[in-house]
């Protein structure tokens, strides 16, 4: 027999009821579409598009020590392209990075030259690296100038001190300790490379900050809106010094592990690289007016391009080629996040 509904179990379902109608979710309910037109979403697709088109069109494109031997060409880069997001994002951005692994490896060069041991060069060109970068930040901060003009400036004053102390010659004395560094694997079975190794451990460091800390949060405030960052209190001059400074110290990484690997330093060393840094960030879905990326994102693309860049080049395909492809990739990586956000909005 059915029990009557007492009075206050009555006023209990009300309230209940009134509570889950005015309840406010966290975020808002995700249909698969949208998870599918998420830009990690199509770089995943793109990445097994690449990975498969290679099998196909080369037998030797997953032997292991090749794959190993790939990330060689892309490594430092990526390593650089981290931090690079992280400026992006906060409207800012870096064009003398590859200056400043020109002008870290001069000075990694010489003290080789002058008998220094690893732990020396290493120091010396991450520092010189880290110099630079305050540098940039100082000037950016305080200066009022537009990052972008203020890092070409440099990026010719540093380039521009590389090629005068050198010349047209090459530094080519290393310690084996240190060229061992880059020409040896860090991990014997299956065969990773230091550069790739190092670029896993801080693409996790850098995923954490960014996604999981309270700083990282004030990234994203910055890139959003500056100037309402800064009235509700986040130091903004601060931090962009900050990730000047960190650009250029993994710029000074870079540098070091680019002379490890290749025994020489000439003064067009890292030619072009700010440009390939900028599309790996833009490819993966840091948008370039700021405020909006992941570091998971930057991830893929630079498995999309290193491997891409990889599998042409098992096919023989010319390097001018490739660059046409990157340029036009760039470009589509720029397009396409607007068009898809387009397409989300009106459904």
């Amino acid at each position: 027999m059915r029990e009557p509904v007492t009075v206050s179990n009555e006023s209990e379902a009300k309230s209940a009821a009134g509570a889950e109608r005015y309840r406010v979710a966290d975020h808002a309910p995700r249909r698969l579409a949208d998870v599918l037109l998420r830009w990690e979403s199509i770089l995943v697709m793109l990445l097994i598009a690449v990975i498969i088109g290679n099998i196909v069109k080369s037998p030797y494109f997953l032997d292991p020590y090749n794959l190993a031997d790939a990330t060689y060409n892309f490594s430092e880069k990526a390593i650089i392209a981290l931090v690079m997001a992280l400026l992006i994002l906060v409207r800012e951005i870096d064009l003398s990075v590859a200056a400043i692994v020109a002008l870290s490896a001069l000075v990694v060069g010489f003290l080789g030259a002058a008998g220094y041991g690893p732990f020396v060069l290493i120091v010396a060109g991450i520092a010189i690296g880290g110099l630079c970068g305050a540098f940039n930040g100082f000037l950016v901060t305080r200066s009022g100038v537009p990052s972008i003009v203020i890092t070409i400036g440099t990026m010719s004053l540093f380039r521009g001190l590389a090629q005068v102390s050198l010349g047209d010659q090459a530094l080519t004395t290393y310690p084996q300790a240190f060229l061992d560094l880059g020409q040896t694997y860090f991990i014997d079975w299956p065969p990773v490379p230091l550069s790739f190794f190092i670029f896993l451990v801080l693409a996790a460091v850098f995923a954490v900050f960014l996604h999981l800390t309270a700083t990282g949060r004030r990234l994203f405030a910055i890139g959003a809106n500056p100037v309402a960052a800064r009235f509700s209190g986040i130091r903004v001059d601060r931090i962009r010094f900050a990730l000047f400074t960190l650009s250029g110290l993994l710029s000074g990484l870079g540098a070091v592990l680019l002379t490890a690997r290749i025994g020489t330093m000439r003064p067009n060393i890292a030619l072009g690289w700010e440009l390939d840094i900028i599309t790996v960030v833009i490819l993966g879905g840091v948008a370039i007016s700021g405020g909006i990326g992941t570091i998971g994102g930057v991830v893929l693309a630079v498995f999309v391009l290193g491997l891409t860049t990889f599998g042409l080049s098992l096919m023989n395909v010319p390097g001018i080629v490739i660059n046409v492809l990157l340029g036009l990739l760039l470009i589509i990586s720029i397009a396409a996040p607007i068009l898809i956000r387009r397409v989300v909005r009106r459904h």
